[in-house]
């Protein structure tokens, strides 16, 4: 057993002006022979922020949450966690870091406990200390019936919780969750949701990949928008939503009859057909659809919030994707 034994620290809240950067690349880029997955690109991650980090499949996002985590080392630029540099202190990163991965990698040969209490002796975690912290996590996400039952009889959902209670057990300084509440229902998806903010509170800087747009709109301070290998927009949730869509969408059934009065009426808008809906996108107020409708009686049409999901369709399309 390969046993951890630097930086292993115990979660304290930082103040809200300790704003130190704590993950930081510098042209960073991954091959896989002639392919670039991630292709030069320049961020930074503050101490307690929570980033999502979003792309169709294929985009990138994936490889480089796992160049974070030391799993695929970078093909070329810098990578530094904690201002530990990827390329020689894997494994002092990978004793302040906590992962959850998208894939299943639960050990079938233990329980549900032991999964966690094995896996806490990587950080030279007395066993006592291992199983109440074992204990903790699965009370917190409910898993606490599960407790000596083998790791087949779990669903899906089951287990991407025990997933997540696994990487807090190391009480990470920075938490990497790549698609964290995939196969989740609705009620234990909002329960991870309520470990991430209370995770925010105790200012551990958290990294989250997903497809679900209204959680990362929800969860994230910060949104960093990858695609083909590059970033392709950075910024908070609500000015991203602001600068590329505006403020409402109006949807109505798609009628060709009805485009030109819509360009008419609303100089500034793109209009996209989405099957059988339209939608129109314009910086005009809210007031300027309804005075619209007033004088166009039209069925079957809404006015509705944009959305983050509008900015990602916006900028990377509609056409579907290979596996990221």
């Amino acid at each position: 057993m390969v046993v951890c034994i630097y930086l292993v620290v115990e979660w304290v809240t930082f103040s809200k002006e300790s704003r130190d950067v704590l993950i930081k690349a510098t042209k960073l880029t991954k091959k896989f022979g002639n392919f670039v997955a991630v292709d030069g690109i320049d961020f930074e991650v503050y101490r307690g922020d929570c980033v999502g980090f979003l792309g169709p499949n294929g985009a990138g996002k994936t490889t480089t949450v796992r160049m974070m985590y030391c799993f695929l080392p970078p093909t070329s630029g810098e990578l530094t966690i904690a201002c530990l540099s990827v390329h020689n202190k894997c494994r002092e990163i990978k004793c302040i870091v906590g992962v959850a991965p998208q894939e299943d990698n639960l050990d079938l040969d233990f329980s549900v406990v032991k999964n966690l209490a094995v896996y806490a002796r990587y950080f030279d975690i007395s066993k006592d200390e291992a199983l109440r912290r074992a204990d903790e996590q699965l009370a917190f996400f409910q898993l606490q019936e599960k407790r000596d039952m083998p790791i087949m009889a779990l669903s899906t959902g089951m287990k991407r919780r025990l997933i997540f209670a696994r990487a807090l057990l190391n009480k990470p300084q920075v938490l990497l969750l790549d698609e964290p509440t995939t196969g989740l229902d609705p009620q234990a998806r909002h329960l991870v949701w309520d470990a991430v903010r209370q995770l925010k509170k105790l200012q551990v800087t958290i990294i989250l990949t997903t497809h679900y747009m209204d959680e990362a709109e929800v969860l994230c301070d910060r949104i960093i928008i990858i695609d083909h290998g590059k970033i392709i927009e950075d910024g908070k949730p609500k000015e991203l939503i602001k600068k590329h869509i505006g403020e409402d969408v109006l949807e109505l059934d798609c009628d060709e009859s009805l485009i030109p009065l819509l360009k008419q009426t609303f100089s500034d808008a793109r209009i996209e057909k989405l099957g059988e809906r339209m939608q129109v996108f314009t910086s005009k107020p809210h007031s300027v659809f309804e005075g619209f409708l007033q004088e166009h009686k039209i069925q079957n049409v809404t006015i509705r919030k944009a959305n983050l999901e509008d900015v990602f369709l916006k900028l990377t399309g509609r056409d579907l994707r290979a596996n990221d």
